[in-house]
């Protein structure tokens, strides 16, 4: 253990050295206080963590314990509730979701929920429940990202776009194209050779946070990218969509263009355009939370993880932030630090800054 490990434990644990804090975390039920003692209950012969759910014991009938084994010796038994003996419910909900996403990522066909709850040990109404806390999406979407990571496996590696779609766990190609612009965004033609048949329209202008790029494919825009240099955003675009025919915008385009740079330097104008928004189920979920935002408001991202319904998601959720293309129009920017301070922002933190201001001055 190393020295800031053991200091840490001795901090933990000295906040529980006498029986009187002890009591009192017992009457609390402070997950902190948990691993660092035990408490047994004379009347019922068991013996439990401090955060157990189980009905508040008589503090005459109750002693603590500093290992199971001690408490064992002593001559109790494990409770059945709380099961002190094992690893903590939070970990053993972990290793079984992450079992079961093993699973589905190993099988051919996906398996129903009932075989994923039991391989989970839980019954199907709970395994979906805390699979869904934890991973962020319900089982049936997470399979779905699932075999769309294994369509454009098979479709990259050069096979018939059949071979693809039944190696990829669908039972007929008609299940597949009924999905198909959920999963790439494309067709399956399109994505295997890298976009290649698609026809990107873009624009360049200025805003008065800098040079902002606008780009739009046949089903709305798909970037509104801000920067300091032109070329650099062109790039991007061109990495981006690799194979892809960029076009210049012309007629009705700079049209859009014109919309998008008003709704930048005047949010209360809002923006009636549709979006080619394209990423994973938890992504699409976390960038419609984002689009719910109030103008003027600033939200935490645990406070974005909370009501996607997935409340340990943050990172996840700072992940999806951080990958979204469509500056403004979905409003990652704000999304700020639990303290309040502002964090990460793809294009720049100094033009988050500003956009939170104009839009409280706005919203004012």
């Amino acid at each position: 253990m190393s020295d800031r490990s053991q200091v840490r434990l001795l901090e933990k644990t000295s906040g529980f050295s006498d029986e009187s804090s002890r009591w009192a975390a017992v009457v609390a039920r402070d997950k902190a206080a948990d691993d660092v003692f035990f408490y047994s209950v004379l009347t019922t012969g068991v013996y439990c963590r401090p955060s157990c759910a189980a009905r508040l014991a008589r503090r005459e009938n109750v002693a603590f314990y500093d290992s199971c084994a001690a408490a064992e010796k002593a001559g109790f038994r494990p409770c059945k509730r709380c099961r002190p003996n094992e690893e903590k419910r939070e970990v053993r909900q972990a290793q079984a979701v992450e079992k079961a996403c093993r699973l589905i990522a190993e099988a051919e066909e996906l398996p129903d929920l009932e075989a994923l709850a039991e391989v989970a040990g839980m019954s199907r109404f709970h395994f979906h429940r805390v699979f869904k806390q934890l991973v962020g999406v319900t089982p049936k979407a997470y399979a779905s990202a699932q075999r769309a990571e294994r369509v454009r496996a098979e479709l990259q590696q050069g096979g018939s776009i059949t071979e693809a779609i039944y190696d990829s766990g669908f039972n007929s190609n008609g299940r597949f194209y009924a999905n198909t612009g959920k999963l790439l965004g494309m067709k399956p033609s399109t994505y295997r050779k890298g976009g290649e048949q698609m026809e990107i329209r873009f624009a360049l202008g200025e805003c008065s946070l800098g040079s902002i790029l606008v780009a739009a494919s046949e089903k709305g825009l798909c970037a509104i990218s801000l920067g300091d240099d032109p070329e650099v955003l062109v790039h991007e675009l061109q990495d981006r969509f690799a194979k892809a025919t960029l076009r210049g915008g012309e007629g009705a385009f700079e049209q859009w263009v014109a919309q998008v740079i008003g709704f930048v330097d005047d949010p209360r104008v809002g923006l009636d355009l549709p979006l080619d928004i394209r990423g994973t189920a938890f992504q699409q979920r976390v960038w419609q939370a984002l689009s719910e935002i109030p103008l003027g408001t600033r939200v935490s991202y645990s406070e974005v993880a909370e009501k996607i319904g997935a409340p340990k998601a943050v990172r996840a959720v700072a992940s999806a932030c951080a990958a979204n293309h469509l500056a403004v129009a979905i409003p990652c920017h704000r999304v700020v630090r639990n303290d309040g301070a502002l964090s990460g922002y793809r294009w720049g933190i100094e033009r988050k800054r500003s956009l939170l201001e104009r839009e409280a001055g706005t919203a004012a």
